[in-house]
C-alpha cells in the first residue's frame, strides 16, 4: 500500500486552510487554553442581562475557534493513525474539549434558574437567542445542579474512551492479513480492499476474503466484546443520571425528534421484510447458486459490467448529474473539486471509509478512500452532498445556528446519490449498464433502508439488555446479531458462523443510535430528489436552515413528514417496484 508521501499533493486536502502549520496550531491551542480560564468568571453572574449576553458570545467564541484547533488535529491523524506526533495532538485537542466543556458547564443551569420574565426580555433584546432558549426550557428537566454538570463534563473524555480505543484497534492495530489472488499475487487485506474483494466476481476468493477478514474479529473478539459493551454502559450511565427512561429516550430527545419515528422506520420496514426477501431469490437467481452467502451480498448480479472509473471521470458525471439544483450549487461543487477540499486515496495508515467534516469560519473537508469502482463515484456524491449542505449552512446561519443535526445529516448526501442514480438511468445506453445500474439502486436500499434498520434494532436490542443489567457477552451480541440476521435476510440465505461477528467492525456503534438516521434519511431523500427533479424550489432553504429550528420542522417545511411512516412506505414501495423490474431484466 501506499505511504501518504507518495500520493501526489493534488489528491491530498489542504488542511493548511484551517492552520497553515502545526506551529500556527499550537500558537492558535495555547491561546485558547487562556481563552477558556475566561469563561468561569461569568460563573454566578448571569442573572444580569447584560453579562449574560457577554459571556455567550464569549463562549460561542471559544467554541467557533476549538471547532478549528480540534478538527485540525484529528484530521492530521487520520492521515495517517499510525503517526504519534498526531496522535499526541489529537489527544491534547480532546482534553481541551473536555476543559471547555467543564468551564462552560454552568451556564445552562445558571439560565434555568433566571424567572421566566428575564427570560422573555433577555429575547426581546436579543432575538438570535430565541430558539435556544426555547430549546433550552425544553430539556430543563434532565440539566442537573452546576456541580454535577461540571463532573459529567470532566467525564467526557471518559467517556469517549471506547470509541477511541475501538478505532485505534481496529484502524491501526489490527492486522488482516494477506489474500492470495487468482493470479498467485498476495495482496495486503484493508478496510478499503475488503470491500473491493467482495464484489468480485470470483465466488472463491469472496469465501477466503470474508473468511480472512473475519478471522481478524473473531482473534480479538473477547476485547471488542469488551469495548462495545463498556460504550453501552456509558449510554445508560448518563441516560439514567440525566433522568431519560431509556437510552433510546435520551439519544433522541436531544433534537427534539419523537420517538414514533424510530418505531414508524422499524415496523414500516418489518412489514417490508417479504420484498427484501424476494429480492434474495432473485439475486441467489441471477448469480446461478443454489445457497446464497453473506459473502455473495456485494457482487454485482450482472456480469460482465466493467465498473472502473476514474476519479476525474466521476467527478464530470456528478457534476452533471447534480445540475438540477442549481448553477450556483454547481459552481461552488467545482470550487471543491480543485481548491483542496477533498483527501481522495487510500494510504497506509489511513483512516478508512468516508466522511465530510470540517469547521465554521472554513470549507467542508472529505476523506475518501477512492478505488475507482462506481461505488466510489457515489461515495463522492454522497460525501459532496454532506459537504455542501455543511457550507450552505454556514454561510447562511450564526455560528449558534450552523451545524444541521443528525437528524438531518444523511438527507443531502443520499439527495445526491439519489440524483446521480437517477441522471445514469436515464443516460445510459447500455442495456447491461443500466441492468447494473437498478441492481446498485436496489443494493443502494438494501444497505441503507434495510440493513441500516438492522442494525438500528441491534442497537435497540443491545440497549434494552444492558439497561436490565445484563452481561453483553460476545456470545450473546453473536446471538442477537444472528437472529437478526435470519429475520432480514430470510430462507435463501445461509448464515456462516462468522457472519455473527459483522457487529463487532462497525464502528457506528459507537455513537448510539445514529444508524437509523441514514434510513429515515433515505427515505427523506428519495421524496427530496423527485421533487427537485419536478422543479420544486424548498431544498435550498433545507440546506441552508441549519439547526435554526427543530429537525423535523425544517424536514416538514421541505415536504417530507417523518412523524408518519408515509415516507418509510412510499420508499419501500419504490424498492418494491424495483424489484418486479429486476425480475424481468434476469
Amino acid at each position: 500500500m501506499a505511504l501518504r508521501n507518495d500520493i501526489d499533493n493534488k489528491f491530498k486536502w489542504h488542511l493548511n486552510d484551517l492552520f497553515e502549520t502545526d506551529e500556527v496550531w499550537q500558537k492558535n491551542y495555547n491561546e485558547l487554553k487562556n481563552q477558556t480560564q475566561s469563561i468561569n468568571s461569568f460563573q454566578g453572574k448571569l442573572s444580569n442581562l447584560e453579562t449574560l449576553k457577554e459571556c455567550l458570545e464569549k463562549t460561542y467564541d471559544v467554541y467557533e475557534k476549538f471547532g478549528r484547533v480540534y478538527v485540525y488535529a484529528h484530521m492530521k491523524l487520520h492521515e495517517d493513525t499510525n503517526n504519534n506526533f498526531y496522535q499526541a495532538m489529537a489527544d491534547k485537542a480532546d482534553m481541551l474539549q473536555t476543559k471547555i466543556s467543564a468551564a462552560a458547564s454552568f451556564i445552562e443551569p445558571e439560565i434555568l434558574n433566571l424567572d421566566q420574565q428575564q427570560l422573555k426580555l433577555f429575547v426581546e433584546q436579543n432575538n438570535l437567542y430565541a430558539h435556544f432558549i426555547e430549546n433550552l426550557l425544553r430539556i430543563k428537566k434532565h440539566i442537573l445542579s452546576p456541580e454535577i454538570e461540571k463532573i459529567l463534563a470532566d467525564a467526557t473524555q471518559l467517556a469517549n474512551a471506547p470509541d477511541n480505543i475501538y478505532s485505534m484497534l481496529s484502524n491501526a492495530d489490527m492486522d488482516f492479513g494477506k489474500i492470495k489472488m487468482p493470479n498467485g499475487k498476495k495482496i495486503e487485506l484493508t478496510h478499503g480492499k475488503f470491500v473491493s474483494l467482495m464484489e468480485s466476481f470470483d465466488r472463491n476468493l469472496r469465501e477466503k476474503t470474508f473468511d480472512t477478514y473475519y478471522d481478524a474479529y473473531i482473534n480479538q473478539k473477547n476485547t471488542i466484546a469488551a469495548i462495545y459493551s463498556a460504550s453501552v454502559k456509558n449510554d445508560v450511565f448518563f441516560s439514567r443520571t440525566r433522568n431519560f427512561e431509556s437510552t433510546l429516550a435520551q439519544a433522541l430527545f436531544s433534537h427534539n425528534i419523537p420517538e414514533n419515528v424510530y418505531s414508524n422506520l422499524t415496523d414500516t420496514v418489518n412489514e417490508y421484510l417479504p420484498v427484501l426477501h424476494d429480492y434474495m431469490n432473485v439475486r441467489k437467481n441471477a448469480l446461478g447458486i443454489s445457497n446464497l452467502h453473506i459473502y455473495d451480498m456485494y457482487v454485482p448480479i450482472v456480469p460482465q459490467v466493467d465498473t472502473k472509473i476514474s476519479f476525474e471521470d466521476a467527478k464530470t458525471i456528478v457534476k452533471k448529474a447534480l445540475a438540477p439544483l442549481g448553477n450556483d450549487y454547481i459552481e461552488k461543487l467545482e470550487e471543491a473539486f480543485n481548491s483542496g477540499w477533498i483527501d481522495v486515496y487510500e494510504n497506509k495508515g489511513k483512516r478508512s471509509g468516508a466522511y465530510s467534516w470540517g469547521a465554521y469560519g472554513c470549507h467542508p473537508f472529505v476523506l475518501l478512500n477512492f478505488d475507482k469502482k462506481v461505488d466510489d463515484m457515489f461515495t463522492l456524491a454522497h460525501e459532496m452532498g454532506h459537504a455542501m449542505h455543511s457550507f450552505y449552512s454556514w454561510d447562511t446561519q450564526p455560528y449558534l445556528y450552523a451545524d444541521y443535526t443528525i437528524f438531518l445529516a444523511e438527507i443531502a448526501s443520499t439527495v445526491n446519490e439519489t440524483l446521480l442514480m437517477q441522471y445514469l438511468l436515464k443516460t445510459t445506453d447500455d442495456k447491461k449498464f443500466k441492468a447494473y445500474l437498478m441492481n446498485y439502486f436496489l443494493e443502494q436500499f438494501r444497505r441503507t433502508l434495510y440493513r441500516q434498520t438492522m442494525f438500528a434494532e441491534f442497537e435497540m436490542q443491545t440497549h434494552q439488555l444492558a439497561e436490565k443489567d445484563i452481561p453483553l457477552t460476545v456470545d450473546l451480541l453473536n446471538e442477537t446479531y444472528r437472529n437478526l440476521n435470519l429475520k432480514y435476510h430470510g430462507k435463501d440465505v445461509i448464515l456462516d458462523s462468522k457472519s455473527d461477528m459483522e457487529w463487532a467492525r462497525i464502528p457506528h456503534f459507537y455513537n448510539a443510535f445514529y444508524v437509523y438516521q441514514y434510513a429515515t434519511g433515505y427515505s427523506s431523500a428519495i421524496a427530496l430528489s423527485q421533487k427537485i427533479l419536478n422543479g420544486e424550489n424548498n431544498y435550498r432553504k433545507f440546506l441552508q436552515a441549519g439547526s435554526s429550528k427543530y429537525s423535523i420542522e425544517i424536514l416538514k417545511e421541505a415536504g417530507v413528514d417523518m412523524t408518519t411512516p408515509a415516507p418509510i412506505r412510499s420508499a419501500l414501495e419504490y424498492f418494491k417496484n424495483l424489484v418486479e423490474e429486476m425480475k424481468k431484466i434476469i
